[in-house]
């Protein structure tokens, strides 16, 4: 049976699911990595870093190819459009500093990106061209009593793309982080905003390589902000969340 497919959401241990020889390996090369993201710099001041890459996957034997970067500025970047989905920065490209070439290749984050896609199901149209997927390395870094860190965007939202994952790579010493799967009929609003009734399930990711996947017509989600447990101590929470989106073919009537 396919949750995912039949729930719209689906929850699973990936760490169990893959549980090949130096797993273990190539997850502390990812977490270092996580240790120097550059800030968002849609957010200077929300206390979030990240960077953000490419690929295509070949329906069929799965192969993964990643696409190229652009120099804007001589500096490089990986552009990134969500249309009207998020209500924070509408029908806007956003650039973000690109994956390195080292990170594209661990033998986990490829694992990954196959594993989710496996997950997914398609048109048999849409098997016929390859599947975009963008990889966004996600942290939240707050290391002040009186702040906190935040997500994009701050409410229940779809992402626009018909497949998300989210992988949780570390949480240490955070308050918050709460995640809300709802009803698609309550995009926009915070979770105190909306009925018992429109939330499908809250939970928050707490051990290494916890994940949740959804189908983005089907539900809607939300991850609250985070701050500091221990008020003496950073808090850290650091994701991969990676996004599914057929090739679009152009209707050449319109």
């Amino acid at each position: 049976m396919n949750k995912l497919r039949e729930y719209g959401f689906v929850r699973y241990d990936l760490l169990k699911e893959l549980n090949y020889e130096g797993i273990e390996f190539d997850y502390l090369e990812l977490l270092n990595y996580f240790s120097d993201l550059p800030i968002d710099e849609y957010a200077p001041t929300l206390n979030r870093y990240r960077r953000y890459s490419r690929a295509l996957i070949l329906p069929g034997n799965d192969q993964i190819f990643w696409l190229p970067i652009q120099k804007i500025n001589n500096s490089e970047y990986s552009v990134y459009f969500q249309g009207k989905f998020n209500p924070e920065f509408p029908e806007s490209y956003r650039k973000f500093r690109p994956i390195d070439q080292h990170i594209q290749n661990n033998k986990l984050l490829n694992k990954i990106i196959s594993s989710n896609f496996k997950k997914t199901f398609w048109n048999e149209e849409d098997k016929i061209l390859p599947i975009h997927v963008g990889v966004h390395f996600v942290k939240l870094f707050v290391n002040d009593a009186f702040k906190k860190a935040t997500s994009s965007p701050d409410c229940l939202h779809q992402d626009g793309e018909p497949f998300t994952f989210a992988h949780l790579i570390e949480r240490k010493n955070v308050k918050g982080g709460t995640n809300v799967i709802a009803s698609p009929q309550v995009v926009g609003k915070k979770p105190h905003e909306i009925n018992n009734e429109d939330i499908i399930e809250i939970f928050e990711l707490s051990k290494a390589l916890e994940s949740y996947g959804v189908h983005d017509t089907s539900v809607s989600h939300y991850v609250s902000a985070i701050e500091q447990d221990n008020k003496s101590n950073p808090a850290t929470r650091s994701v991969i969340l990676i996004d599914y989106q057929q090739t679009i073919v152009a209707d050449i009537n319109e």
